[in-house]
């Protein structure tokens, strides 16, 4: 028992020690020719990814989807961020969010898409106004000293861009707009607002949330990894831009005819910290987030959206992009799957960044590490 006791003592005061060893390591901030990256732990630590879902997740704007999601007053819309239960709510004309979280006992008020004009508890009724105010309260006549206005639901801010719904579980966010304005600019005179939701499709990974959005933040696996994406890229002209919430990739297309060259423009990648991407290219966006769900697998969203998804010739042009965008993201599932092992393995705890080819993921984890800096690994 004593000789249990101990061994148990020496892996915790190595779990501990290897802490010490972030904060003095992991959370200093070089520029990326003298940078390393994060430890191997962040990605695969359990306890590490339960404290970032609390200060990353829940403290930044989160894209949940096409405001045509909801169209009729009364529409609910049931989803998760951040592995809280939250729920889409039309009331009237305005978009609310709430916890899926009745007030009685903690039952969900929908598991599932629907409209009603009323917000009702599918475990034991209570049934709440669209507005998130308690209504109804079946078989509490006799409850003493209880307060219906003291149970109303936990609203949660929402914010509309472009057509596009976010929301963030922070107590006091900011609004996002700032960010979101100067995206707008950059884009003129493509105004996404213009575009159509055509369809979601979504993809399990069994990889960590951040090696899918390193994988995401470089071109240069491009050529090892996706040929098909090379010979429509002009690969020796890809671009990167930083900024203070996000990071740009563009490229011009080659000089060759393909499925995107005709309508002429370049393709840009936007990354919106923490986990959105704006996929622009002519006549398109692919609007992804990835969802972080254990520390070693997520799901990643695409919402598709098209200046035309009604006449023949776009119809066709829709099932050929989507079939290629498929084609990439299931070569990106597969590399991010090996590397996820390659992190859990004993070869691997850091690396270094190509200064030419990685500066998006060395500014991405910069941002991750200031906001480590707030975690307490030794508490």
């Amino acid at each position: 028992m004593k000789r249990i006791c101990s061994l148990a003592e020496s892996l915790l005061a190595a779990h501990w020690k290897l802490g010490d060893e972030m904060d003095k390591k992991d959370l200093r901030i070089h520029e990326v020719a003298r940078a390393e990256t994060l430890s191997s732990q962040c990605y695969t630590d359990k306890e590490f990814f339960e404290k970032e879902q609390k200060l990353i997740f829940e403290n930044h704007w989160q894209y949940v989807g096409p405001a045509s999601f909801l169209q009729k007053s009364g529409d609910q819309f049931p989803l998760s961020i951040a592995g809280q239960p939250i729920l889409l709510v039309l009331d009237g004309d305005e978009i609310r969010a709430f916890y899926n979280v009745c007030k009685h006992r903690g039952g969900p008020l929908a598991t599932c898409k629907k409209n009603n004009k009323v917000l009702k508890c599918e475990y034991h009724g209570w049934v709440y106004r669209l507005d998130g105010s308690l209504r109804g309260v079946p078989h509490f006549r006799h409850a003493e000293l209880f307060n219906p206005s003291d149970f109303g639901l936990t609203e949660i801010a929402v914010t509309i861009w472009q057509g596009l719904i976010f929301v963030n579980l922070s107590a006091d966010p900011d609004s996002g707009q700032d960010v979101f304005q100067t995206i707008e600019d950059r884009i003129k005179p493509l105004k996404i607002a213009d575009l159509q939701f055509h369809k979601r499709v979504s993809y399990n990974i069994a990889c960590n949330w951040k090696a899918y959005a390193d994988n995401y933040l470089e071109g240069y696996h491009i050529p090892h990894v996706h040929p098909e994406l090379c010979d429509l890229l002009s690969f020796q002209d890809y671009k990167t831009e930083l900024t203070d919430h996000y990071s740009l990739q563009y490229s011009p297309f080659r000089d060759k005819e393909n499925l995107y060259s005709q309508d002429g423009g370049a393709a840009f990648y936007f990354f919106l910290f923490p986990n959105i991407m704006l996929n622009l290219l002519p006549g398109r966006l692919q609007m992804n987030s990835i969802e972080a769900l254990s520390e070693q697998s997520c799901r990643v969203h695409f919402d598709y959206f098209y200046d035309d998804i009604t006449s023949q010739q776009a119809q066709k042009k829709i099932t050929e992009d989507m079939a290629y965008s498929d084609r990439v993201q299931k070569e990106d599932m597969e590399i991010c799957e090996w590397v996820q092992k390659g992190l859990q393995s004993n070869a691997y705890e850091r690396g270094r960044f190509s200064p030419e080819m990685e500066e998006a993921v060395h500014h991405f984890q910069v941002m991750l590490k200031k906001v480590y800096k707030k975690i307490p690994f030794n508490s």
